[in-house]
C-alpha cells in the first residue's frame, strides 16, 4: 500500500525511504487504537519533508545493507556455466525446411531449457571433425544429448565417444554432469550394455504420462530431490510428462544386464498403452549422469502437440529438472578463456521457426 498523495520523486530511493517508513508507523498508530485515517494525517510526507539519511540510517540498516551484494562467489561453484548440446541428423522436418547429408539440428527447446536455469549453450555438431568436437568439450560443463531417431553410423559413434569423456573427466576429478533424453536414454543404453540390439518396443508415441518412483528410492540422490512434496504426489497420479518413444526398457532387461544395473539405479517408470512398463528416469550410480525417457523440456517449450502438458504443474516439472542439471553443471571446475566461449555459443546462430508449418518443433537451429 503506497499513499495516493506520495510524490513521483526525482529520486526512486526517496520513494523507497518512503515506502519503508511509512508502513510501520502506519502499523503503530493502527495497534495504539488510532484509525488508519487518523495516522495518515499526522504523518510528514516526502513533499512536506526531505529526508534525512543520517536521521533514518538505523531504522533503514535492517533493510538495506551496504555489504550485501559484495560477497565474493564461492570458488567451487561456477556461476557461468555452459552446456554442450549434440546435434541430432536431419533439420527437424524430415527435410522439408533444409536437405543434405551434412545437415544436422538442436530444437530449440532445449536450448530454452537449459538458458531457463542460468546456463548458456555450445552446439556440438555432430559431424564436426573430431578434434574440434573435443576442443569444443573442453569449454563446457556437462553435456546433454537429445531425442530423436537415430541409432547407428556416424551420429552413434559421436555419442559414444562424447559420453566416453563424460566418465573420462569425471573419473579423473573433474565433475561433468550428463543429461540423456529420450533417444539419448536409448543410446546409453545401447552403449552401456554393449548389446545395440537391447531395446524393446513400446507405444508411447505423443502420450502424456505419470511417473511411478520405485519402492525405496532415496529422491534426496536423484533428479527429483529439490521437487515440493505435492509435487512429487502428483507426479504419479497426474499426467505431468510428455512421452515420445517407440522403443525403450523394461526394469526387468536392465535388472537382467550387469553392465546396465551396475551403472544405472531405476527411479521411475512409467506404462504404455498397451499397459508394458519401462524405465522411464534412470540415474547412474557413481556419475553425474541422468537419463529421461520422457521429454522435460517439452512442457514449458514446445506447442505442436496438443497432447504435451502445459498446466502450472508441469510447468514446475520442467523448471526442476532443468534447475537440478545447472545446479550440477556450476560443480564442474573448467573455466575456459571467455573469447572462446563467445566465439562459440549458440547465439553465433539463428533459430527457424517452423512450428507455423506443423512441423513437430517451433524452432529449430538447423547446422549444415
Amino acid at each position: 500500500m503506497t499513499p495516493n498523495n506520495s510524490p513521483s520523486s526525482s529520486s526512486s530511493l526517496h520513494s523507497n525511504l518512503w515506502y519503508y517508513l511509512w508502513i510501520p508507523l502506519l502499523t503503530s498508530s493502527v495497534s495504539n487504537g488510532i484509525s488508519a485515517a487518523e495516522a495518515h494525517s499526522t504523518i510528514i510526507l516526502p513533499t512536506d519533508h526531505e529526508f534525512e539519511f543520517s536521521s533514518t540510517s538505523s531504522y533503514l540498516h535492517n533493510f538495506i545493507s551496504p555489504q550485501s551484494c559484495s560477497a565474493p562467489e564461492p570458488p567451487h561453484l561456477n556461476f557461468r556455466p555452459v552446456i554442450g548440446i549434440v546435434s541430432h541428423p536431419g533439420d527437424g522436418a524430415s527435410g522439408r525446411l533444409k536437405n543434405g547429408t551434412h545437415v544436422s539440428y538442436i530444437a530449440a527447446s532445449y536450448v530454452k531449457f537449459v538458458e531457463s536455469a542460468g546456463a548458456r549453450v555450445i552446439p556440438l555438431v555432430y559431424t564436426e571433425p573430431i578434434d574440434v568436437l573435443l576442443s569444443k568439450l573442453e569449454l563446457v560443463n556437462g553435456v546433454l544429448f537429445t531425442g530423436g531417431w537415430a541409432k547407428s553410423g556416424l551420429y552413434y559413434e559421436v555419442v559414444q565417444m562424447i559420453f566416453k569423456k563424460v566418465l573420462e573427466k569425471n573419473d579423473a576429478g573433474q565433475y561433468f554432469p550428463c543429461y540423456a533424453i529420450c533417444l539419448g536414454f536409448e543410446l546409453l543404453t545401447m552403449i552401456i550394455s554393449k548389446d545395440q540390439n537391447i531395446l524393446e518396443s513400446f507405444n508411447a508415441s505423443y502420450q502424456a504420462s505419470t511417473l511411478q518412483f520405485v519402492d525405496h528410492i532415496n529422491i534426496k540422490a536423484t533428479v527429483f530431490q529439490r521437487f515440493p512434496p505435492e509435487l512429487l504426489r502428483k507426479l504419479s497420479t497426474d499426467c505431468l510428462v510428455m512421452q515420445n518413444h517407440k522403443y525403450g526398457i523394461s526394469p526387468e532387461t536392465l535388472h537382467g544386464n550387469e553392465c546396465l544395473s551396475s551403472f544405472f539405479n531405476i527411479v521411475t517408470t512409467s506404462i504404455d498403452r498397451d499397459d508394458k512398463v519401462y524405465v522411464s528416469t534412470a540415474q547412474a550410480q557413481h556419475y553425474p549422469v541422468t537419463a529421461f525417457q520422457w521429454h522435460p523440456e517439452k512442457n514449458a517449450f514446445e506447442w505442436g502437440s496438443a497432447v504435451i502438458p502445459h498446466s502450472e504443474d508441469a510447468i514446475q516439472v520442467t523448471q526442476h529438472v532443468a534447475n537440478f542439471f545447472i545446479s550440477e553443471a556450476r560443480k564442474s571446475p573448467n573455466r575456459p578463456p571467455a573469447q572462446d566461449l563467445l566465439d562459440n555459443v549458440i547465439y553465433n546462430y539463428s533459430p527457424t521457426y517452423c512450428g507455423k508449418q506443423g512441423f513437430g518443433y517451433d524452432e529449430v537451429y538447423i547446422f549444415a
